[in-house]
């Protein structure tokens, strides 16, 4: 079920590093008047698609919601800001992956290599034609990566950094770490207790479902023009700092009319799978997980990617569909 909107979202979910790196025209010039509205439509009828910072209420109980990015961005002091007392005021905060969760993983990847590595069989050289493995080696260059290494990535993981254009990465290497981090380094110096939505292997279990050639075979379809690459990546941070996440979201979705190749058809039906995905079976897999948490902590701090937060079948429609009165942070 990896798909080519996959590495879009993972991108966007992933974390987005600051603008003056990846700066210069967005995609959004690229629309003509159809995509436009076709875009403006599907934004309207997204439920809480504007803003990145709500609260929910019910009874005594009280969420403060934070929509996230997981690399730094100098404007993510704003927001910190803003749910700065929330934050050390809480009883609880909850997150995608804490840090004792990150420390788990990084022993699990020490300890299971063969998660991100091949370390048995053909490497991607073997199994792709020259002309495929030159541009995947000089993509690999340009983040850095030296081409021996990327060799010996499983399809999945050289997909996921490469979804990363090369201005971006600076700020990657450099550590720098985004608003989740923040929050929990905050709640950290609080004594504020924290707790993970969801098990710490749960993206790696999903990229792990799709056999070693179907990786490949969307490994392919992922090589994607620097320059239309870096244009998703402007207009995807202009969106999340404006907080037009439902805007992010459904652009993503129609930036596969600008890939060479790539059938509107075939891409939409790939981009619904993707969302099933990633996005909706988790966030229902996340709800109980809040409400069990707002059983024993009547004030919690919410800080989880913000692709999660709108539409249908997001996080804060599942809230209000629990009972919880959802509102923009005052």
């Amino acid at each position: 079920m990896l798909r080519f909107a996959l590495t879009i979202f993972l991108v966007f979910l992933s974390g987005l590093p600051a603008l003056a790196l990846c700066a210069g025209q967005s995609i959004m010039d690229r629309l003509n008047a159809d995509q436009r509205a076709e875009l403006n439509t599907a934004v309207a009828a997204t439920p809480y698609g504007q803003g990145t910072l709500w609260t929910a209420t019910r009874g005594d109980n009280r969420l403060t919601i934070v929509g996230t990015m997981h690399l730094y961005d100098p404007r993510l002091d704003a927001l910190l800001d803003r749910v700065r007392s929330q934050v050390t005021g809480a009883d609880l905060i909850l997150v995608e992956m804490t840090k004792a969760e990150e420390k788990q993983m990084q022993q699990a990847l020490l300890t299971r290599p063969e998660t991100m590595i091949i370390t048995t069989g053909p490497t991607l050289p073997d199994v792709l034609d020259a002309a495929t493995w030159a541009q995947l080696s000089d993509a690999a260059a340009a983040r850095q990566i030296p081409p021996f290494m990327a060799a010996k990535f499983q399809p999945w993981y050289l997909m996921l950094v490469l979804s990363m254009p090369p201005c971006a990465m600076q700020d990657a290497l450099a550590g720098q770490r985004g608003l989740d981090h923040m929050i929990m380094d905050l709640a950290e110096t609080a004594g504020v207790p924290m707790q993970a939505v969801e098990p710490w292997d749960t993206l790696f279990s999903l990229f792990e479902q799709d056999s070693f050639e179907d990786q490949v075979a969307m490994l392919r379809l992922s090589i994607l023009d620097p320059g239309l690459q870096q244009e998703m990546f402007v207009a995807m941070l202009e969106g999340y700092v404006a907080g037009r996440i439902a805007e992010v979201w459904e652009l993503s979705r129609l930036s596969s009319a600008f890939i060479p190749g790539m059938d509107k058809t075939a891409a939409d039906a790939l981009f619904v799978q993707t969302e099933q995905l990633l996005l909706i079976d988790r966030n229902r897999a996340w709800l109980p997980v809040i409400e069990t948490a707002a059983g024993t902590h009547p004030d919690i701090v919410l800080a989880v990617g913000a692709a999660h937060l709108p539409g249908q079948d997001g996080v804060l429609q599942g809230l209000a569909n629990a009972g919880w009165t959802i509102a923009p942070l005052p």
